[in-house]
C-alpha cells in the first residue's frame, strides 16, 4: 500500500471517529446575557445539571436584544434573558414556546459618592434619572440593546426625558466596559446588581438608588419553536428547563452567592418560597 492510500485512509478513520464522538454528544445551545455568565451563576449550576444528565450547555453570552437576534436566526435552542416584553413579542411572533420565571434581581443606580445630582433623595426611579438630567451631571448608558440598556430606556420614557446631548454618553458595551467609562469620569449610570457587586473597579462609586418595583429584573426561560425551526434540540432544552424550576434547581439558583450576597432570587411557581425570603432579595451590597 503506497503512503498516499494511507495517509487516505487515516484521515477516513479520523473524520469518522470525530462524527461518531460528536454523535455521542449531547448538547444544546443556550443564548443568554451576560449578566449571567460574568456572574458566576453558570459555573456553578451547570456542572450540577450535566453530570445529573450528561447534556451539556454551551452558552452564548450576548446583550438581550443580540440574543433574540441569534435566536430568530435559528442559531440557539433557548434563551434565557431578562426583557419582559421583548421575550412576549418574541413569542408572539412564532419564534418561541414555553416561556418560565426563573430568578429575578434588580437593577441600581449607581454614580460619584458625593452624589451631586441628589439622587439618594429620589422618591423613584424616573425621577432619579430626571434628576440626574437636570442637574448637569453625565449618564453612561450601555447604548447596545441589551437589557439592562432596554430597562433604562422604559425609565427615562416615564421620566418624560429623551436624553441626548454632551451629558449622556452612549458606550455601544458591556455593562463591565460602561462601569469602567463611570467610574473613571466619576458619572452615573444603571447595572444590575449581580454586576455590581462583582465590578472591581469602583473607585469612588457607590450605589445610590435601589429599591423601587421598577427596577424589578426578572429573567425568564424560552424554548425556541421546532415548528419554525426543526432542527432545535427542544428535548434537551426542555429537560434544563425543568430542572431550572425544579426544587433542586431553584435552591441551587438561591444558594449562590457573590462576595457573600445573593445575586439571584429564584421564582418559578410556588417554589422560590420554599429556598429563599423574597421580602430579603436581593440583599443590599454598596
Amino acid at each position: 500500500m503506497n503512503l498516499r492510500i494511507t495517509l487516505l485512509l487515516k484521515a477516513t478513520v479520523l473524520c469518522l471517529l470525530a462524527t461518531q464522538t460528536l454523535a455521542q454528544e449531547k448538547f444544546f445551545v443556550l443564548a443568554s446575557t451576560t449578566s449571567t455568565q460574568n456572574s458566576g451563576l453558570f459555573d456553578v449550576i451547570l456542572p450540577i445539571f450535566t453530570a445529573e444528565t450528561g447534556i451539556q450547555v454551551r452558552v452564548v453570552a450576548v446583550g438581550t436584544g443580540q440574543a433574540l437576534r441569534i435566536a430568530r436566526n435559528g442559531d440557539a435552542d433557548a434563551l434565557l434573558v431578562h426583557h419582559r416584553p421583548s421575550e412576549d413579542a418574541f413569542i408572539a411572533q412564532g419564534y418561541g414556546i414555553e416561556r418560565r420565571d426563573i430568578m429575578y434581581n434588580d437593577f441600581v443606580i449607581v454614580g460619584p459618592a458625593n452624589d451631586p445630582a441628589n439622587v439618594r433623595s429620589a422618591p423613584d426611579a424616573p425621577s432619579a434619572l430626571a434628576m440626574i438630567a437636570n442637574s448637569g451631571a453625565s449618564f453612561a448608558s450601555r447604548g447596545d440593546d441589551s437589557g439592562t440598556n432596554k430597562k433604562e430606556i422604559e425609565l427615562w420614557r416615564a421620566a418624560g426625558i429623551t436624553p441626548k446631548g454632551a451629558w449622556y454618553l452612549e458606550t455601544g458595551s458591556g455593562m463591565g466596559a460602561t462601569l469602567n467609562l463611570a467610574s473613571a469620569r466619576q458619572i452615573y449610570t444603571l447595572t444590575d446588581r449581580g454586576t455590581w457587586i462583582t465590578f472591581g473597579n469602583k473607585g469612588g462609586m457607590k450605589l445610590l438608588f435601589s429599591g423601587d418595583k421598577a427596577l424589578f429584573n426578572p429573567y425568564g426561560y424560552i424554548l425556541v419553536d421546532p415548528k419554525r425551526f426543526p432542527h432545535v434540540k427542544v428535548d434537551m432544552a426542555r429537560a434544563f428547563s425543568d430542572w431550572l424550576i425544579s426544587g433542586e434547581g431553584q435552591k441551587a439558583i438561591g444558594d449562590f452567592r457573590i462576595e457573600g450576597f445573593q445575586a439571584f432570587c429564584p421564582n418559578a411557581l410556588n417554589l422560590a418560597a420554599e429556598v429563599a425570603d423574597r421580602a430579603a432579595c436581593p440583599a443590599e451590597a454598596d
